[in-house]
């Protein structure tokens, strides 16, 4: 596509009266005649009055808003493999009149249903098929039929709960629908974010734009999915694939924003036809999952058999009448392109009338007169996976674009479509409109798809009043994917009167949930969460410890540096490197363990660890050895403690707290013992006394109980049996015991579980103990018996 010649209609000496469409299509801002779209006016007059520097200054703010958040989507371009990336917003949004949307609403509510009907034939008599408004052998070949959901109806009565649907404005101003979302769709949790964000550029719109807010469509689904789990009969979960999931960041906050449990496969268990999930308090029954997995994958024992992210037993517990998917297992094969070339037919059939909202014109080639027309007609056509889920510009290297192939390709073409016909379809090239982006100061047009959502309430369908844009990166349309380059944008439904001004909240009876149902994965990450960042200070602390030394004596050797140099060595930790890698793989193993439970950390909590982790690595780049380095530490030391402080002053006392306080204990105590140990060293070095204090943060505290001079019994006495000070072995061991305490019971009621009782033993043991009695063989014994704690708490509550 072309720019265009200016446009004699534009207005006003702001951003939009430089701003030129493009050939052959719609832009959402400007009429055709090149004048300002009513819904768009008092937004763009807005933008008008304000200074390029003053607009920075508030894209600047949504996307900070953004890192803020941690909002990322995983991007597997990348060379050296998956890694994640900054959510690509676009800080202007999509308006759209509130008038238009209605009747954008209907023909989405008339979609729904007919898929609706679609998928339940397709699972239970398959009519369609037998009138002939379905080839047997597309339906037979459809990788997302699933033979052993036909015959399983739904629990709830309805296969479909959640649609989503890619929708584009045709050059002749009509929206189209492109694809159909029902697998698992995603991106709701995206629209919310993207709202948030353009809202903070945006905090003084105009009263009488009359924006509509999303929070009630959430609100109103997620007390739908309450009445489908029957009040308090079990848990309502997120299915996750997991953290490597490219979308997984939507999992866990669409789990936290609607207070359900995010759940991966191996989380749950199906025991006497029911699907439970395994808790640190035992099993708990689960009644309804939200699927963000594909169907295939969910049960290994009767789907795929290679799966690694499913249930073993998840069909049978659904044959059972136990369990509500949402959506239903199978109801994918609704999204495959070949569906679009029989959906008009379906629709007019079933109901009576065509399709309000027209599907991308699509012809399948296991049919004669598709493939005939596919070569025919090739210069409009984009031929394409026949059972793919995505569109073509979602997946360009698999669609050949029929205006490129010459006489001799066409005739291969066909040739090729004569044997393998029922794998192709011709979809016609789609010219979509334009709406604008910012670019470098200047408003230019770029094509987009509008992403919009149906969820289905006991009223019936409710539309999300707007959804999200994924707007190009070029001026045409292969780069509208994210994964290639593209943006997102929130689309703002403008009224024409006041909206109600809704919220998530909603009243009733006060319930509180037991804050003991903890997934045995989530407890495992945060006791980890705890072992890394502790470990990662205790790495710190000796760091600094040696690098103080080592720029207070340059090239003179000093007996110290050696102790600590192969103490260092000794848990992995090479000196050689300023900011060892070793540190930055504790950071590392930290990070990796919150991921797995973003759904239950706060974003300030996420926000400091993911600047600790950006904080060391950027140091590890340029810091040398000695003051430099010590520094560079000290500096890591204070975003470790501010760190710890937001968990231990913001996380509320749940079980799980009690796990990420056990992980910290254990592995301070164990640190703490083994160093400790360094006292009776065959030629423990001059200094080393007054190096521990540094270490363990209690040289103030030791000059204040014992004076001026450290010798071996009173660091012994404070770093080891001292239960007044939070750095010594003898407190770690009395949290310790008091955390046990709190954990759910395990095995016969009222037992004591072994861990809890070696805690006691330690205690007590510890308790009676004298500076004088403490020695190398104590020390060691204290660092096992420690470590052994958590062997204890895995068997009990994670195996």
């Amino acid at each position: 596509m072309s720019a265009a010649p200016p446009m004699s209609g534009s207005v006003g000496d702001g951003l939009h009266s430089r701003y030129r469409t493009l050939w052959g299509g719609v832009d959402e801002m400007l009429d055709a005649d090149g004048s300002l779209r009513p819904v768009w006016r008092r937004f763009v007059h807005m933008l008008d009055d304000l200074t390029e520097t003053e607009l920075a200054a508030r894209f600047a703010r949504a996307q900070q808003y953004m890192r803020d958040a941690g909002v990322y989507y995983r991007a597997y371009d990348h060379p050296g493999g998956p890694r994640e990336r900054e959510w690509p917003l676009s800080p202007l949004p999509v308006l759209i009149d509130a008038a238009e949307w209605r009747d954008i609403g209907a023909g989405l509510v008339q979609r729904a249903d007919l898929l609706e009907r679609v998928v339940a034939d397709l699972h239970g008599p398959q009519q369609l098929v037998a009138d002939g408004l379905l080839p047997p052998e597309l339906i037979a070949a459809n990788p997302e039929f699933l033979r052993p959901m036909v015959g399983v109806p739904p629990r709830g009565g309805h296969y479909l709960h959640f649609c989503a649907f890619e929708l584009g404005r045709g050059p002749d101003g009509r929206w189209w629908v492109l694809g159909d979302r029902t697998q698992a769709p995603s991106g709701a949790g995206f629209a919310l974010e993207n709202r948030v964000a353009t809202v903070r550029a945006f905090p003084d719109l105009p009263e009488d734009m009359h924006l509509h807010r999303l929070a009630g469509f959430f609100r109103r689904f997620r007390d739908a999915l309450l009445d489908l789990a029957e009040g308090r009969m079990g848990a309502i979960g997120v299915l996750t694939p997991g953290p490597n999931n490219e979308t997984y960041y939507e999992h866990a906050w669409i789990a936290r924003y609607l207070g359900f449990l995010l759940l991966e496969g191996d989380d749950l268990t199906v025991r006497d036809g029911a699907m439970h999930v395994r808790t640190v308090s035992g099993m708990q029954p689960v009644s309804v999952l939200w699927r963000r997995v594909d169907a295939a994958f969910v049960d290994p024992l009767e789907l795929r058999a290679d799966s690694w992210i499913g249930t073993p037993g998840a069909v049978a517990a659904l044959r059972a009448g136990s369990l509500s998917m949402v959506n239903a297992l199978g109801s994918g094969v609704v999204e495959t392109r070949a569906m679009q070339a029989f959906m008009p037919r379906i629709c007019q059939a079933l109901t009576g009338r065509g399709l309000q909202l027209p599907g991308i014109a699509t012809w399948w080639c296991g049919l004669a007169a598709g493939r005939e027309l596919a070569v025919a007609q090739a210069d409009r056509m984009l031929i394409g996976p026949a059972f793919s889920t995505r569109l073509p510009y979602e997946d360009p290297q698999a669609t050949l674009p029929g205006a490129q192939l010459d006489p001799d390709e066409r005739q291969r073409l066909l040739q090729r479509l004569q044997v393998e016909g029922a794998q192709w379809v011709a979809q016609e090239a789609v010219t979509l409109s334009t709406t604008p982006v910012y670019i470098d100061g200047r408003l230019e047009p770029r094509p987009f798809v509008l992403r919009a959502f149906v969820a289905r309430t006991p009223d019936g369908w409710e539309v999300m009043p707007g959804g999200f844009a994924r707007i190009g990166a070029q001026a045409d349309t292969r780069a509208i994917a994210m994964q290639l380059g593209g943006q997102a944008a929130d689309v703002w439904v403008v009224g024409e009167r006041p909206v109600v001004q809704e919220t998530l909240l909603s009243g009733g009876y006060l319930q509180r949930r037991d804050p003991a149902a903890l997934p045995s994965r989530a407890a495992e990450n945060l006791l980890w969460l705890g072992r890394y960042t502790e470990r990662s200070e205790a790495i710190a602390r000796i760091l600094r410890a040696y690098h103080v030394r080592l720029a207070e004596l340059g090239d003179h050797p000093l007996p110290l540096l050696d102790v600590l140099g192969e103490y260092l060595d000794r848990i992995g930790i090479d000196v050689i490197d300023p900011i060892p890698s070793g540190l930055l793989r504790s950071l590392d193993g930290a990070a990796t363990s919150a991921g797995r439970i973003r759904d239950r950390f706060s974003p300030d909590g996420w926000g400091a660890l993911h600047d600790l982790s950006t904080t060391a690595n950027r140091f590890a780049e340029r810091v040398s050895a000695g003051d430099d380095a010590s520094r560079a530490v000290t500096v890591l030391l204070r975003k470790l403690a501010g760190f710890s402080g937001l968990l231990h002053e913001n996380m509320y006392r749940s079980t799980g707290w009690h796990f990420l306080e056990i992980g910290r204990r254990i592995e301070r105590g164990v640190q703490l013992a083994e160093l400790l140990g360094l006292l009776f060293h065959a030629d423990a070095p001059a200094g080393l006394q007054q190096a521990l204090l540094e270490i363990a943060d209690s040289v103030m505290t030791h000059r204040n109980r014992y004076g001026v001079n450290a010798g071996a019994q009173s660091v012994l006495d404070l770093l080891a049996l001292d239960g007044a000070n939070p750095r010594s072995v003898m407190f770690q061991v009395d949290v310790l015991r008091d955390a046990f305490a709190q954990l759910p019971a395990t095995g016969a009621p009222h037992a004591m579980p072994d861990f809890a009782k070696q805690a006691m033993r330690l205690h007590t043991e510890m308790s009676i103990r004298d500076a004088g009695t403490v020695d190398a063989a104590c020390l060691a014994g204290l660092a096992r018996d420690i470590a052994g704690l958590y062997n204890g708490v895995s068997r009990a509550y994670f195996q």
